[in-house]
């Protein structure tokens, strides 16, 4: 270990620099000049820097990752900065180091990925290296090493990360670094990378001429990148796909292909340790046949030739990598959610509260999603609200690999940071529409006009507090450059008094609605998530890959999607899963006839006992049931078991909701004789608000009812006038859901769960996409206006049905008229 010779200035630069250290995780093949980096640093610096290296740390020798790990956490608790001087070139070997760095400061990684044949002539040529890793035996190592590299991301957890792919580009680290005071910091990002899809080097394997022979490997790439090297052959294998190596005989186990080079080389590589051994054995496993091999004239820094005879077998060898790798991780494949900070720009909230709900909120989330990843983007190096994130976080020890910051355009995450998401949340206006400035404009403008139209679909305005999900057509540039699937609007709470529905100083309500826009984010997150865990069945029905139990609880989360695919405005809207059959609601959750398979029938009782899976917006009415008075200026009675409020979206003229506030009760499907007393609950406070209604217009007619499959969790009665008269009416599905057998009136299912213990649920599709009819006189009508405009001069009676079993609500005045009648 290096230790500066710099002395720390003491008093209160110390102690500032004691709570943010700066560890810098040194990324580069052997010879690519990690610890001439260190040095260079150490010689101009006026920060206490510490250097850790791998190679001299047991007492000048080589050492372990441990005791690299246990001197570096001592060196940052005196508050002093430290370079971690090993090859750091796959991810797993930084991720220790990570969480080291991050419990005392921030975590920089320096890349250094110079050309392989650059790094291969230093090792060539140098003497008396640390790790002994010099002379013949250098090029396979680097070669073998240069295979496994995965440069890093910020989605590691790493604050910044400078590449350098030339020594003019070191230079300039090593000047910005050298260059830090005491109490300087570097901005956030990534810095210096060329191309974010850039490949893994080849290293001496890329000059290994041809030898023709019986078996050679075939089909091998030769893509390249960085600087162009001279003569660039391929290079053939005697026997089958053998591994490789040089120099004399070689022992046979040779574990993970590790091409061992110019005399006696040892079997066991692992990030710059090299122990080296004598005269291997002979016997490995699963592969044999002889190589030979002779490095091409174009290697002017480095001449090696080599000769091999491979022993009889290698155990676990794979064929050797002529790909060039990419520098995705495994990470790529785990469902990501890029979200900017809610409401703290434009509409002014105030920094600290925000980042304890989003630290918050993101902790409540991972607890329940745990193969998944968040990342809250800022386009400013100088974000105050990174920085507190990162710090809350840090300090509640959140997984940085689960949750992370990420400086960069939100709209261009892959194509130029590298980071790969699958949705991204936009911080949207209450009209949803494009425009204005920030996250809203550039999310609209990136993805073109197929955003604007699929939002538009959907929803046509949004509350405060609340997220809608519009999956992204595969039209918009989105989709198609950065593999975006979703977008995710969101709409937090004002504080500006310069912009609409302003809540001044009032906190306590902005909190909450902060909360409860990212709970709605997040929710709608983990609704999308429920599309990787559909059903995979044959097509001859039988299950391949699941369990009976698995599969049942994945069908509920398929049928659950559908949540996002019906228009927000219509509370009470049906949408039809495409892919089952039966009438699908946003967030259904039950069903009669789902699936049959050759294991056997899921049953209805089955999967009605089932957890549900409600979206975001449709957790409103529960919400209010469970907390009245946090919803005051939404309801109209709070009552001990029941709540009454206006329908957001009336498809009449008058349109009320009465909500149960019993917990567990989210639909029809749930009721059993022990709610009997809380249905007759709800039709009495129905009826009366209908009544009061009637003395107010007389021309009114009223039914009480319940969807077979609702739109909304928690079970809600629905008063409903039967004149159809609002501009929330909009299609089919708004019209059937509540004058077809699909609506069921309040007084047959207390009459049904009284006889039967619950209610008969007419929920086939067939009732949502008949033709339009009149209510009344059935007439049929090719759309909504002409059936609306039909029914606004329509005075025939009421079918017979209909007027029986008090399921019409009529003023006095009319009911011995449609009886007589």
């Amino acid at each position: 270990m290096d230790v500066d010779t710099q002395t720390t200035t003491k008093g209160k630069e110390e102690q500032v620099e004691e709570k943010k250290g700066i560890m810098v995780i040194l990324v580069g093949a052997p010879g690519s000049g990690k610890s001439t980096f260190c040095q260079d640093v150490m010689k101009i610096s006026n920060r206490p820097w510490v250097r850790v290296c791998q190679d001299t740390i047991g007492n000048g020798k080589a050492g372990t990752k441990v005791q690299c790990l246990a001197s570096a956490a001592t060196v940052l608790k005196e508050g002093k900065c430290v370079f971690i001087d090993r090859c750091n070139l796959e991810k797993e070997q930084r991720v220790d180091f990570l969480k080291l760095g991050h419990s005392h400061g921030t975590v920089h990684a320096v890349v250094l990925d110079l050309p392989a044949k650059l790094c291969i002539s230093r090792c060539a040529k140098r003497t008396g290296h640390e790790g002994n890793l010099q002379g013949g035996k250098a090029a396979m190592v680097v070669n073998r090493m240069l295979q496994k590299k995965e440069l890093p991301k910020l989605t590691e957890g790493f604050n910044r990360i400078t590449f350098c792919q030339n020594e003019s580009e070191v230079q300039a680290a090593v000047s910005t670094y050298g260059s830090l005071s005491l109490l300087d910091s570097l901005p956030s990002g990534v810095f210096g990378q060329k191309n974010s899809e850039s490949k893994v080097q080849l290293g001496i394997m890329k000059f290994l001429k041809k030898i023709d022979g019986p078996c050679s490997v075939a089909n091998i790439s030769q893509v390249s990148v960085g600087n162009k090297l001279p003569n660039e052959n391929k290079i053939a294998l005697h026997g089958p796909e053998s591994g490789a190596a040089s120099s004399g005989n070689v022992g046979g186990e040779v574990k993970d292909c590790e091409h061992t080079s110019s005399g006696n080389v040892g079997n066991e590589v692992t990030d710059c340790e090299y122990n080296l051994s004598s005269n291997v054995g002979n016997e490995a496993k699963s592969r044999e046949g002889p190589l030979s091999c002779n490095v091409s004239d174009g290697m002017k820094d480095f001449e090696c030739p080599l000769s091999c005879n491979v022993g009889k077998e290698v155990k676990d060898c794979e064929d050797i990598d002529m790909v060039s790798r990419g520098d995705t991780a495994s990470s790529d494949n785990v469902p990501t959610l890029a979200f900017p900070s809610i409401s703290t720009a434009d509409f002014k909230f105030n920094l600290e509260k925000a980042s304890d709900i989003i630290v918050d909120q993101v902790e409540l989330f991972l607890q329940k999603y745990h193969n998944v990843r968040l990342v809250l983007v800022d386009l400013s190096h100088s974000s105050k609200i990174l920085s507190l994130v990162r710090s809350k976080a840090s300090q509640k020890k959140i997984d940085t690999s689960k949750f992370s910051t990420f400086v960069g355009d939100i709209t261009r995450l892959y194509s130029q940071g590298g980071l790969r998401c699958n949705v991204i949340a936009n911080a949207a206006n209450w009209r949803l529409k494009p425009g204005g400035g920030g996250v809203n404009a550039a999310i609209y403008s990136a993805a073109g006009k197929a955003l604007e139209t699929a939002t538009k679909i959907r929803a046509g305005s949004l509350m405060p507090g609340k997220a809608l999900v519009v999956p992204l057509p595969s039209t918009s540039p989105l989709y198609s450059s950065e593999g975006i699937t979703h977008v995710i609007h969101v709409l937090g709470p004002n504080m500006n008094p310069m912009r609409p529905n302003c809540l001044g100083s009032d906190y306590t309500k902005g909190c909450r609605v902060l909360r409860e826009a990212y709970t709605s984010l997040f929710e709608g997150f983990g609704s999308v998530l429920g599309e990787q865990n559909k059903l995979n069945y044959e097509s001859n029905g039988k299950q391949v890959s699941e369990t009976k139990d698995q599969s049942e609880l994945n069908l509920m989360k398929q049928f659950a999607l559908t949540d996002q695919k019906g228009k927000r405005e219509c509370v009470n809207e049906i949408e039809m899963n495409k892919k089952c059959k039966g009438p699908q609601t946003e967030n259904e959750s039950e069903s009669t006839d789902l699936l049959d398979t050759n294991e056997g029938q899921i049953t209805k009782k089955r999967i009605e006992s089932m957890s549900k899976a409600w979206g975001a917006w449709a957790q409103a009415l529960y919400n209010i049931a469970m907390h009245p008075e946090k919803h005051k200026n939404d309801v109209i009675d709070i009552l001990d078991d029941v709540v009454v409020l206006h329908d957001l979206y009336p498809k009449a003229e008058k349109h009320l909701l009465v909500v149960a506030r019993a917990a567990g009760l989210e639909q029809l499907a749930d009721v059993r004789p022990e709610h009997l007393q809380l249905l007759r609950t709800m039709h009495n406070v129905g009826l009366k608000w209908a009544e009061k209604f009637l003395t107010e217009n007389e021309s009114l007619v009223f039914r009480l009812g319940y969807h077979s499959a609702p739109s909304m969790r928690q079970l809600h009665l629905h008063v409903i006038s039967q004149d159809f008269d609002s501009n929330h009416l909009k299609n089919k599905k708004h019209w059937h859901s509540f004058t077809s057998p699909f609506f069921l009136d309040s007084l047959d299912v207390i009459e049904e769960v009284s006889k039967q213990g619950k209610a008969t649920l007419n929920n086939d599709e067939k009732y949502l996409t008949k033709e339009l009819r009149c209510h009344r006189c059935r007439s049929a009508h090719p759309n909504i206006p002409r059936l609306k405009s039909h029914i606004s001069n329509c005075q025939s009676p009421f079918p017979a049905a209909l007027l029986q079993n008090g399921r019409l609500v009529l003023p006095p005045s009319k009911q011995c008229a449609e009886k007589s009648s």
